[in-house]
């Protein structure tokens, strides 16, 4: 099996270990069960949350940046596209989009911080 590049093994969501098995139990857009993360690797039993609370300073750190983001991107358009519109479309607009895309946000910013920060290296003999 070829090699997966690590932009598309964090763009699935895959282990940073072996590059198979599923961090998420289910897909982002399943918002009842978004949030459900496997505790360990389907396929190489590497577990996910390596100390207690591992996600929970350093993702934030990601989801915020993904926020910040998000939120420029929205001001830009708003006044490239409509010329500087009243507050409450920037809020509306804001919070809608928020609240469409947290499920990814959520993930991404997990997946991100495991891969760059958890110390996990890929391991080709867990490729199987």
């Amino acid at each position: 099996m070829p090699k997966k590049s690590k932009l598309e093994v964090i763009a699935k969501g895959k282990c940073p270990r072996c590059h198979q098995g599923d961090m998420f139990a289910y897909g982002p857009f399943q918002y009842t069960k978004f949030l459900t993360m496997h505790e360990e690797c389907p396929n190489c039993r590497l577990r996910y949350e390596l100390e207690p609370g591992f996600f929970y300073g350093g993702a934030m750190y990601f989801s915020y940046a993904i926020s910040v983001a998000l939120f420029i991107t929205i001001f830009v358009v708003l006044n490239v596209a409509f010329g500087n519109p009243p507050l409450y479309v920037y809020v509306t607009v804001v919070v809608v989009v928020n609240l469409l895309v947290f499920p990814l946000i959520f993930r991404y910013s997990r997946i991100l911080y495991l891969h760059i920060f958890g110390g996990v290296r890929y391991d080709p003999k867990r490729d199987s």
